[in-house]
């Protein structure tokens, strides 16, 4: 991919001093894994690397609910919820816990989605892996999401002019809150790729929104060959029709193989390959993070993702000081707790991962392209 003067990264040093605690599966860090490792590979040149701002209440009342926004600073400053404040907004569950910063975290995520949709205006690409939290509802925090950060970057993009739109979403699970949110404006084409069978148990091949919606549920075993054949079936075909004037990709890295949070079988090759073809339909793109709960092949992917953005090369090997920031990493929800394999620490590139694609994909995807 070839060099973009206008590729930006927006990151923050919150995602390094809190989270969620305990066992949660986002206990990992992710965020300033990338930012560790794009400056030891010398990935920031001047100017490209922005701090995201911790938006106010004020700001993120554009799409959430005032008192949901009350009752979430309030938690955070009490570091305890009612059990009325649970039942309403979903706070304080094993999901969506209290824990330090966890108003500012994720107001920072949707601070630095925002800046992006303003700065995105006069061209170039913006990657935001903090970003990705499409599971957030108006009034209430929903799979380990507080805030719904793409809907926000989707609306500031929409009140700078920017329609039509399109946003597609590479996680293995649905963007239920997106959707919810912005299913019915005509003018935002909706794609999502999704393991079926998978929470939020929603986004069946059916919905269509206001018919702007494409929504594949895929089945377990995705391979690169699947999603290239997505690529080229489904999403490409229909950003070329819609011809949206900024695009929004959501880049959760849990559809990755070793990945324990769902059941697919890609590489972090695939996701890249999808990021690139899409950038060249693109004529303004923000690239968010998401889903991804193995702490290394977030990392990896993340940093290859904006390597690959920003027309860096990415090498074969990793430099030590490098390798280093992987080695040192703790594990994930349900990963050994041995050392991890010497790839996931050594390189960025997985191995491809290729394979048959299945009667049953291909006639999911035959389905969408008659509508």
């Amino acid at each position: 991919m070839p060099a973009d003067p206008a590729a930006r990264f927006v990151g923050a040093e919150i995602y390094r001093r809190s989270g969620y605690g305990g066992s949660h599966p986002l206990r990992v860090p992710r965020v300033s894994t990338v930012i560790d490792l794009a400056r030891v590979l010398g990935w920031f040149g001047p100017g490209e690397y922005l701090t995201a701002p911790c938006a106010r209440p004020v700001a993120l009342a554009l799409f959430h609910d005032p008192a949901y926004l009350a009752a979430l600073t309030a938690a955070e400053a009490d570091q305890q919820v009612s059990p009325e404040v649970t039942r309403r907004h979903g706070l304080g569950t094993l999901a969506n816990p209290v824990f330090r910063g966890m108003f500012r975290r994720p107001a920072t995520s949707a601070g630095g989605a925002m800046l992006a949709a303003g700065l995105v205006e006069e061209g170039g690409v913006i990657h935001v892996p903090g970003g990705g939290t499409h599971h957030g509802l108006r009034d209430r925090a929903n799979g380990f999401c507080y805030l719904n950060d793409p809907v926000l970057c989707l609306m500031v993009l929409r009140r700078r002019g920017l329609s039509p739109l399109a946003y597609v979403d590479l996680d293995a699970h649905h963007p239920d809150g997106v959707e919810a949110a912005l299913g019915q404006d005509p003018e935002l084409l909706m794609i999502s790729v999704h393991e079926e069978a998978r929470w939020p148990f929603t986004g069946r091949l059916e919905d269509r929104g206001a018919g702007s919606v494409y929504n594949l549920p895929v089945p377990r075993g995705l391979n690169d060959s699947g999603m290239r054949a997505i690529l080229h079936g489904l999403i490409l075909p229909r950003l070329a029709a819609h011809a949206p004037r900024a695009v929004v990709v959501q880049c959760g890295a849990d559809a990755v193989e070793e990945d324990p949070l769902s059941r697919l079988s890609l590489s972090n090759n695939a996701l890249w390959e999808a990021v690139a073809a899409i950038r060249r339909l693109a004529p303004r793109m923000i690239v968010l993070g998401g889903g991804g709960y193995n702490p290394w092949t977030v990392a990896r992917a993340w940093t290859g993702l904006w390597g690959l953005l920003s027309g860096r090369a990415l090498p074969d090997r990793l430099p030590e000081a490098a390798q280093a920031i992987l080695r040192a990493l703790p594990p994930g929800v349900g990963a050994s707790r041995g050392p991890p394999p010497e790839r996931l620490v050594a390189t960025l590139a997985d191995p491809p991962r290729e394979g048959p694609v299945g009667a049953e994909l291909c006639d999911r995807l035959a389905r969408l392209a008659r509508r």
